[in-house]
């Protein structure tokens, strides 16, 4: 998907005009594990680049989710609610966190595409 971008903490960006779903990375939920329990922000709820926005918790352990970008919180996934595995089985799809509307443009040159996610990836690989 050409319009992905990613963090270094293992999230994902989906980017369609103003509105940016976000997710956490195939990698990171390989890392963690099971998905037990998800936390995530209200609608209406500003959020911060660089800042906690939501929680995800597997059998192994709670990790926090950091917003890649700013905006506000339009939409969260009842289902990834419900079924916090939905996140194991399609982590970069159907088991996206949240939606939020852009509020600073200007983020997005700080975030990896996927070829330099790859090459981060391969870097930090022990």
């Amino acid at each position: 998907m050409a319009d992905m971008k990613f963090t270094k903490t293992h999230e994902w960006v989906s980017i369609e005009g103003d509105t940016v779903t976000i997710g956490i990375t195939d990698h990171a939920q390989h890392a963690l594990g099971d998905m037990v329990f998800v936390e995530l922000p209200d609608v209406g709820e500003m959020i911060a680049a660089g800042k906690e926005c939501a929680v995800v918790e597997s059998v192994k352990s709670a990790s926090d989710v950091y917003a890649p970008l700013s905006g506000e919180v339009i939409a969260v996934n009842d289902a990834a609610l419900a079924t916090p595995d939905l996140i194991n089985k399609d982590p970069e799809k159907e088991g996206w966190l949240l939606k939020i509307r852009l509020s600073n443009p200007k983020e997005l040159a700080t975030l990896m595409d996927t070829k330099a996610y790859e090459v981060y990836l391969a870097e930090t690989a022990h």
